[in-house]
């Protein structure tokens, strides 16, 4: 398989995607002061610190990054932020990822931030791949990619080049 003719989004798309999502983040937030971004760690991290460095531009709010923790292979254990549990509480939050497959890591993410009351919760995900197994969506997304359950999206966030390939 060739990798060339594999690529969902180049690095040009996906910051215009970043950039896109970030107003969106914006507009849904605009009379906040700040907004926590909660990315799932690694990959959603990364989005999210990019999503941060776009916010910051473009608006007044101050994001607020949170590295969350979870065990894609066993999504039910502990959960754990970088961030406790008070400096997210009645704040607005984008829970972010970079994939969006069967939705159980976003949704056992989401889980673990219904403990805490909030002002707002919202989902990004750069990829949307509509493989769902539970009830989640993603409330702000790059691209909606409809493949098969064979298929797997890598998202390189990492080092300059960033690109999104289906596997």
């Amino acid at each position: 398989m060739d990798v060339e003719n594999n690529v969902i989004l180049n690095h040009q798309q996906i910051n215009h995607k970043i950039r896109r999502i970030a107003f969106q983040i914006y507009e849904s937030n605009v009379d906040e002061k700040e907004v926590i971004l909660a990315g799932i760690s690694t990959n959603g991290y990364m989005l999210a610190k990019k999503l941060k460095q776009v916010l910051q531009k473009i608006s007044d709010i101050t994001p607020i990054l949170c590295e969350v923790h979870v065990d894609k292979k066993q999504p039910w254990t502990e959960i754990t932020t970088s961030l406790s549990s008070e400096a997210y509480q009645n704040k607005s939050l984008v829970l972010v990822d970079d994939v969006l497959n069967s939705g159980t890591t976003l949704i056992y993410g989401v889980r673990h931030f219904l403990d805490v009351p909030l002002k707002q919760f919202k989902t990004a995900v750069l990829v949307n791949r509509n493989h769902k197994k539970y009830p989640v969506k993603a409330d702000f997304k790059g691209i909606s990619l409809s493949t098969s359950l064979h298929e797997h999206v890598n998202v390189i966030l990492d080092g300059k080049i960033f690109e999104a390939v289906l596997e």
